[in-house]
């Protein structure tokens, strides 16, 4: 990678998920590409991915995939017409990874290793074509067509298609510091402004901050509107943190808020396994064995040790009164708070908390049937930094990987044409 011009048929900048699966299906079309990262590592952000599990796709029909995309669906019908979730697990168990079916058709490898994920990813490429250290400054343009890539250290590669994979601005830790953003626009492409998608949540209730890292599990979260209507609704997971809340749930429900957050509101419900009338039974039964203990010393068995002082504050009850002392309003009052808890969203976590990043490269600018650029002949954005994601639970990696497909397909058949 010295200074002297290098040619190559194909380069791919980023050795991220899209990156690398695009240099694997252009490598099983004996068309070999060299993998530019500018990071460390290859396959960065996949580790991350999934808690360290990677959650890979979903299993589930490209009708539904693309019902799960968020932004520009429609752009993506080709990429997942061509490459499926079905068959992004064929290729992984192909590449001897094991793969699981989980909630919410949810893929992830049995060994719930996102290494597993990341290494066979980079076998796929080829670990030979991938340099490391090797950050783009600029892709070279001439006549409206590729023409290869300079890179920061001075040394220049030349090429007849160049695939842009770099990713977005979320975890930029793992290399995704929106570089692509700034080489597209160079080339005179449209960069819809980048925002956080699928995000924790920043809150004004100043106790989230003392339950900061209880995980909640099998609890229901909903999300309502100013207009008081529910918009997404959800059992799963989620945690607090220092400034908020997060976790699984709530960056789901991230996706769904579309103007101020401050204008939502998010109810938990503690006990979705029980109705009204029957956590009201629940609690006649726990306050009938603790009937002579303090109100905050009965809930033992009913709540996280963690969050007991801040239900019982929330109550309004005082914490020391003795349980045969509380109403049947103030118990009804409690059960509805337990099935009710409110926290009010202030603004979302900053973009690199985010797990993708929304907006990028216009949509409209590439063509959804080969990912090549309609203003660069030979360019191919694929994955995160163009304009299209979607929910939690597989989605967002299926993108990449179908967008990969698309673009290996085109750039192998125009060289075969």
């Amino acid at each position: 990678m010295g200074r002297e011009p290098v040619a190559i048929k194909t380069i791919v900048i980023g050795a991220g998920a899209a990156g690398l699966c695009c240099a694997g299906f252009l490598a099983r079309a004996g068309m070999p590409a060299l993998v530019l990262e500018r990071g460390p590592r290859p396959a960065r952000k996949v580790l991350v991915t999934g808690k360290g599990r990677c959650n890979v796709t979903n299993n589930c029909t490209p009708d539904v995939f693309l019902k799960n995309v968020r932004t520009n669906s429609r752009f993506l019908y080709s990429a997942s017409s061509a490459f499926s979730p079905e068959d992004t697990i064929r290729l992984f168990e192909s590449l001897g990874v094991p793969l699981k079916t989980e909630r919410g058709n949810r893929v992830f490898p049995v060994s719930d290793r996102a290494g597993d994920i990341a290494d066979a990813l980079i076998r796929f490429a080829g670990k030979d074509c991938i340099r490391m250290g090797a950050r783009v400054s600029q892709i070279l343009a001439e006549d409206g067509a590729v023409r290869g890539v300079r890179l920061e250290n001075g040394g220049t590669c030349m090429a007849d298609a160049v695939v842009l994979a770099t990713g977005g601005m979320s975890y930029p830790g793992t290399g995704s510091t929106g570089d692509g953003y700034r080489l597209a626009e160079r080339l005179g492409h449209t960069v819809v402004s980048p925002r956080a998608a699928l995000v924790p949540i920043e809150a004004s209730e100043k106790w989230c901050a003392e339950l900061m890292g209880l995980s909640l599990k099998n609890v229901t979260l909903t999300l309502k509107n100013a207009a008081g209507k529910a918009v997404f609704s959800e059992m799963g997971e989620m945690l607090f943190t220092h400034f908020g809340v997060s976790g699984p749930l709530v960056l789901s429900a991230s996706s769904y808020i579309k103007e101020d957050p401050g204008a939502y509101r998010i109810e938990i419900d503690l006990k979705p396994a029980l109705n009204m009338q029957q956590l009201d039974a629940r609690l006649l039964r726990d306050f009938a064995e603790n009937r002579n203990r303090d109100f905050i010393n009965a809930l033992d068995r009913l709540l996280p040790r963690k969050l007991i002082p801040v239900a019982v504050r929330l109550s309004g009850v005082a914490p020391e009164k003795k349980v045969h002392s509380i109403t049947q309003a103030e118990r009804r009052a409690f059960a509805a708070l337990l099935k009710a808890l409110p926290v009010t969203p202030k603004a979302f976590a900053p973009i690199e908390q985010a797990v993708i990043t929304s907006g990028g490269i216009s949509a409209r600018e590439i063509n959804p049937k080969s990912m090549e650029s309609k203003l660069i002949r030979g360019l191919y954005p694929i994955g995160e930094v163009v304009d299209v994601d979607a929910f939690t639970g597989g989605f967002n990696l299926q993108i990449a990987f179908s967008t990969a497909f698309l673009a290996a397909a085109a750039i192998a058949a125009a060289d075969n044409g």
